[in-house]
């Protein structure tokens, strides 16, 4: 009898180490799956400080929801950097360099294709002052397609010159941001759509 009873006995302690173990091993991948699922979901969030002089509680708002704006303010920063020039080499170059880390080789090759025809000498020898200005920009999250389009006034000595431009391409998301691409999105597939004068207005230099 007293032999059945320790049997007995190492039988429920065995039983309850290994419920005990299981137990355990439930809660840990409990707490795991748990802890997995906070992290992805601060990942899909980002946080923006109000400007002001005065520290504020950061704003929590969903990457997916904010992401067509930054997509048109990513087009908007790439446009502006490449069609707004001064008749400054040192500024071109600066502008370029900057432009180039927004897109893909598309936008180098345009680049390369206007510095052999000599478009950045004409803007140096003419004293041209290059603007542009955004009236609007299409953007299809889902095709991850856009269509810009804009206005560039031209300012010579001698004359100045309003064109309708319209390009487009595609967008690609970047897996983090940076300093020189802080909206993580990368311009591809980019061209030139249309870029005809509208106006050309003479200047009387007398």
């Amino acid at each position: 009898m007293i032999i059945k009873n320790i049997e007995a006995k190492i039988r429920l302690a065995t039983v309850l180490s290994v419920g005990s173990f299981i137990t355990a091993g439930l809660i840990v991948l409990a707490v795991s799956w748990f802890a997995y699922q906070q992290v992805s979901s601060a990942r899909k969030s980002i946080y923006v400080m109000d400007a002001s002089s005065v520290p504020l509680l950061a704003k929590q708002t969903d990457v997916q929801l904010n992401r067509p704006a930054e997509y048109r303010a990513h087009i908007n920063l790439f446009h502006t950097l490449f069609f707004s020039l001064t008749p400054d080499d040192k500024f071109i170059e600066y502008q370029m360099k900057r432009a180039m880390y927004l897109i893909d080789e598309s936008g180098a090759l345009q680049y390369e294709n206007l510095k052999e025809k000599g478009f950045f000498n004409s803007v140096l020898s003419s004293s041209a002052v290059l603007t542009i200005r955004t009236d609007s920009i299409y953007v299809d999250p889902v095709r991850g397609f856009f269509r810009y389009y804009g206005k560039q006034k031209i300012d010579r000595r001698s004359s100045t010159i309003t064109r309708s431009l319209i390009t487009e391409g595609y967008l690609k998301d970047m897996d983090r941001r940076s300093d020189n691409n802080p909206h993580a999105v990368l311009i591809t597939r980019w061209k030139t759509v249309e870029n005809k004068d509208l106006e050309n207005v003479q200047k009387n230099n007398l």
